[in-house]
């Protein structure tokens, strides 16, 4: 059950699907959201259609989940929490062709990092073939199911369209017997691939096109990556996924809209295999974001065409580009709270996912120092060659993180940025005259700069105050700007990764001849940073917020020991608001 102060979010409004409870915890007042399905769930409690749930996620192994499938993890294996009941990660894996074990391992590993439980509760479809095989052999003894020798586009033909019925196929009154031997023939690998199928033999006059004789089996002679070749025929979709549901004793089959006109077929399957207390299928809409790639067939071509390095490139929003770049669980688990529960497609601004993540890292993350385009500045009148060691805190809004020791020398690194020769009105940083707070130091007054042969300023030159050393209380005066440094002998130099949409935005996610509109500037190498010395250490995964540059993630690929390498996971703000 999820709580807010009073509204679900989903663009800063309520989901109409959404059923609000007030209740009274303490003094403070809050909303319990009960989504469709949740009330679903507990109608069919309440009535004793199940005395548990069971839920399960199934992904096919095709390729890396991305954020789509964050949310169907976590809602399946919230549901099941809820309800003290059990989730089950299961592979729908009936399709050779695509399938990989690289992919299998992948998704293992986003579903554990998500947090979802499923324990030792891990299977796999091809573990039921032959249970599905049984299956199709019952229906064919109750006459329910036939052996077909139309092409592919024969059975596309004559399954009609919306307007018009379908027509029955010619082998559809092949006796019981001789559809057995058939399908055995299959099995056995007798036939060509494409050369016959299984179809279920239901109605062709169906308004659901769905229910017009579905393929049910077919063959295809291809090596499995979990069974080998021990079989040439494999089960459709369709017909495989509502048995693995009965086998599992899955009570509610939670899925996407896409499915709402295959539930016939489903409610069919496992009512003609006879099985007890069958499962209840109920559809969600999908999480659309703004300016994002989640199409499987769209990301895999970014991939082999090498505009991305890998199913894991920051840019993308698969599970593991998203735990590469520096999203949490947290932040993936708020996102879909705040985005709900819908019978209606939504399209969501993707700032919002930014918005879950700031929300989570700003008071867990130490503030660190970083110039990411540095200059140097050289305080004249602080003795040559001393090293100084100042206190900072780690975070001004989390005392339980608390300080660590800078190194100050007489040569820092500042931000270009923060020096200007003639700089405009209301601009408080660095420039001939003007006095400055450097960060967790001292102040300093601007005396000067030098440029190279281009006309770029190359040094800044200041003097310092030894009486405003920061700490020591003092309060004479008041400067309006602030700036960061780092000391020039102690520095870490490393590489940082800024990443923006891969979409360009403007523009919109496709062009005209249907290919993605990419942003040419989605990433940006700065290969000369520098950045406090206690970074060195940084292993992959741990993140920072770099004062005033953002948040920062060690890249888990590309960093070597003592030499790290720097994703930018978010900019600092964002223009997303909650509303309230």
């Amino acid at each position: 059950m999820i709580l807010y102060d009073r509204e679900t979010v989903n663009g800063g409004k309520l989901m109409e699907e959404n059923k609000n409870v007030i209740a009274e915890t303490g003094d403070k007042e809050e909303v319990v959201s009960k989504n469709f399905i949740e009330r679903e769930i507990d109608k069919d409690l309440a009535e004793g259609v199940y005395s548990h749930v069971q839920t399960r996620f199934p992904p096919e192994p095709n390729g890396y989940l991305h954020i789509g499938h964050a949310k169907s993890i976590i809602l399946n294996s919230g549901l099941a929490e809820e309800y003290n009941g059990k989730f089950n990660l299961r592979f729908d894996d009936t399709n050779p062709t695509k399938e990989k074990t690289e992919f299998v391992e992948s998704i293992i590993e986003d579903v554990k990092w998500l947090g979802a439980d499923f324990e030792d509760r891990l299977f796999f479809a091809s573990d039921y073939f032959q249970t599905m095989y049984d299956c199709a052999v019952l229906l064919i003894k109750k006459g329910k199911a036939f052996v077909c020798d139309l092409t592919a586009d024969e059975i596309r033909e004559y399954r009609g369209d919306f307007n018009n019925p379908g027509k029955e196929s010619p082998y559809r009154s092949r006796s019981v017997e001789e559809n057995l031997e058939l399908f055995e023939n299959m099995k056995n690998g007798l036939y060509k691939d494409g050369e016959k199928v299984l179809r279920a033999k239901i109605d062709m006059a169906s308004p659901n096109i769905n229910m017009r004789d579905p393929v049910i089996y077919r063959v295809a002679h291809m090596s499995h990556h979990n069974t080998g070749d021990k079989w040439c025929i494999y089960p459709m979709y369709d017909f495989a996924h509502p048995i693995e549901d009965a086998i599992e004793h899955i009570t509610h089959s939670i899925c996407t809209l896409e499915f709402e006109d295959h539930r016939p077929l489903y409610d069919w399957v496992v009512k003609e295999c006879e099985f007890e207390n069958p499962p209840r299928q109920i559809e969600f809409a999908k999480m659309y974001l703004t300016n994002v790639v989640t199409g499987k067939r769209y990301i895999k071509k970014l991939v082999e065409d090498g505009v991305v390095d890998g199913w894991d490139d920051p840019r993308l929003v698969t599970i593991a580009a998203l735990r590469r770049r520096g999203f949490t669980p947290q932040s993936l688990r708020k996102f879909v709270e705040l985005a709900g529960v819908s019978k209606a497609d939504n399209s969501i601004d993707s700032a919002m996912l930014e918005y879950c993540l700031r929300e989570d890292l700003k008071l867990s993350k130490a503030r660190v120092m970083a110039i990411l385009d540095p200059i140097k500045l050289v305080i004249d009148n602080y003795p040559e060659g001393q090293i100084e060691e100042l206190d900072a805190p780690n975070n001004l809004e989390n005392e339980a993180l608390g300080s660590r020791k800078l190194p100050f020398s007489r040569e820092l690194y500042i931000e270009r940025e923060d020096f200007m020769e003639e700089p405009p009105k209301k601009y408080f940083r660095l420039f001939p005259g003007n006095e400055v707070r450097l960060m967790n130091a001292y102040f300093v007054t601007c005396t000067g700069f030098e440029k190279d042969e281009n006309g770029n300023v190359t040094v800044v030159h200041c003097t310092y105050d030894p009486e405003t050393k920061s700490g020591s209380g003092f309060n004479a005066r008041k400067v309006k700007g602030t700036i960061h440094w780092v000391a020039v002998p102690t520095a870490l130099k490393a590489e940082c990764r800024l990443y923006e949409n891969l979409i360009d935005e403007e523009k919109g996610k496709l062009n005209a001849d249907g290919s993605l509109n990419l942003n040419p500037k989605s990433l940006t190498i700065l290969r000369e940073c520098y950045m406090e010395p206690g970074l060195k250490d940084a292993k992959a995964f741990d993140s920072f917020q770099f004062v005033r540059n953002g948040y920062f993630c060690v890249d888990c690929k590309d960093s070597a020991p003592g030499a790290p390498v720097f994703n930018r996971i978010v900019s600092l703000k964002s223009s997303f608001k909650i509303a309230k």
